[in-house]
C-alpha cells in the first residue's frame, strides 16, 4: 500500500499536469484529468456504510437538467426528513458525484439523515456561474417541496460541500439563511481575488495555491469580478442569522488561513460555529481514507454536528 508521501506526489503529480494544458486546454486532457483524479480516489478511499437506498435522478430544468444521487441510510424516517444538500470538490473544473460518494455514504450513516450529492457543471466547457447556477436550482428544488416524493424535508434543510463546494455552500448558506438548518464546510475556498497562501511555507506540499487557482482563474472565472461574494462569500459582510457552520480546516491546506478567517468571521457575527483544525492534514484528505484515518471519522463528527440543528 502506498503511504500518504506517496499519494501526495501522485497528487502532485496530477495537478503539475494543469502546466501543460491550462492555457490551451482540450477536451481529450481535460478528460484524462478527470480520469487520473477518479483513479486516485478509487485507489486510497475505502468503501463507505451500505445504504438501505440510492437513487439517482435529474432536478429538472429546460435547458439542463442538473443530475444527483440520492444516499437514504437504513435509520433515515419514513416520512420526508432532515437531508443534506452536497456539493463536491474539485476546484470547479474536476471531480462528480462518484469521486466524493465515500464522504456522502459517511455523513448519511453517521446522521441517519438522507444525502442528495449534486452533480453540477464544470469548467473550463461551463464556467462561472454554471456551476453555482445548478448548485442553486437544486436548493431551490427542494425549499420549494419538490423533493418530498424522495423523502426531502423542505423545511429541514443542511447545505454541505469541500473546497470548491465549500466555496459555493458558503455563498448559498449566505443567501438563503432563513432557509437552512445548518451548513459543513470542508476545507473551504473562501476567496477567488488572491492566489494563496501569501507566504507559502514548508507546509505547503502541494501546489495547489499557484497552478490551480490560475487554472481556476482562467477556466472558471473566466474574467468575472472576484470581489462579488458569490466567487468570494469570504467577503460578505452581514453574516448574522446564517446558519450554524461546521467548518474544517487543514495545517497542510493553502486554503487554511481563509477558512480560519470565515470561522472567526462567523463567531465574530453572533454565528454558532463548530471549528476542526487538523494539523498534519493536506487539502481533499477526505477522499483518501485508505491512507488518512481521519478520513473517515471527520464526517461523522459533521454528521454530529448536523444532528444538533436538524430535527429527526
Amino acid at each position: 500500500m502506498k503511504t500518504p508521501r506517496n499519494i501526495a506526489d501522485d497528487l502532485r503529480a496530477q495537478i503539475e499536469k494543469l502546466k501543460s494544458f491550462r492555457d490551451h486546454a482540450t477536451n481529450f486532457q481535460i478528460n484524462n484529468f478527470h480520469q487520473n483524479f477518479r483513479r486516485l480516489t478509487n485507489q486510497f478511499d475505502t468503501p463507505g456504510p451500505k445504504m438501505q437506498n440510492i437513487v439517482n435522478f435529474n432536478v429538472p430544468d429546460e435547458r439542463f437538467p442538473v443530475p444527483v444521487r440520492l444516499y437514504e441510510p437504513f435509520n433515515a424516517s419514513q416520512e420526508p426528513g432532515p437531508t443534506l444538500i452536497y456539493l463536491h470538490g474539485g476546484g470547479f473544473v474536476t471531480c462528480d458525484i462518484s469521486s466524493h460518494e465515500g464522504i456522502c455514504l459517511r455523513m448519511a450513516s453517521g446522521s441517519g439523515y438522507r444525502v442528495l450529492s449534486v452533480d453540477y457543471r464544470l469548467a473550463p466547457q461551463y464556467p462561472f456561474p454554471a456551476g453555482p447556477d445548478d448548485c442553486e436550482k437544486v436548493l431551490k428544488w427542494a425549499i420549494d417541496g419538490y423533493g418530498e416524493e424522495y423523502g426531502i424535508h423542505r423545511h429541514n434543510l443542511a447545505l454541505g460541500g469541500d473546497s470548491a463546494g465549500g466555496n459555493m455552500t458558503a455563498y448559498l448558506a449566505q443567501k438563503y439563511r432563513k432557509e437552512l438548518k445548518c451548513q459543513i464546510l470542508f476545507y473551504p475556498l473562501m476567496q477567488l481575488a488572491q492566489v494563496k497562501p501569501p507566504n507559502p511555507g514548508p507546509q505547503d506540499i502541494l501546489p495547489l495555491g499557484v497552478m490551480a487557482l490560475k487554472f481556476i482563474d482562467q477556466h472558471y472565472v473566466a474574467g468575472a469580478d472576484t470581489s462579488q461574494t458569490r466567487l468570494s462569500p469570504l467577503f460578505e459582510k452581514d453574516l448574522k442569522r446564517v446558519p450554524p457552520a461546521y467548518v474544517l480546516t487543514c495545517g497542510l491546506d493553502p486554503l487554511r488561513d481563509e477558512g480560519k478567517a470565515y470561522a472567526d468571521n462567523l463567531t465574530a457575527a453572533g454565528v454558532k460555529v463548530k471549528y476542526d483544525h487538523i494539523k498534519s492534514m493536506p487539502h481533499g484528505f477526505l477522499n483518501f481514507a485508505k491512507a488518512f484515518p481521519k478520513a473517515r471519522k471527520i464526517p461523522l463528527d459533521a454528521a454530529d454536528f448536523m444532528r444538533n440543528y436538524m430535527s429527526a
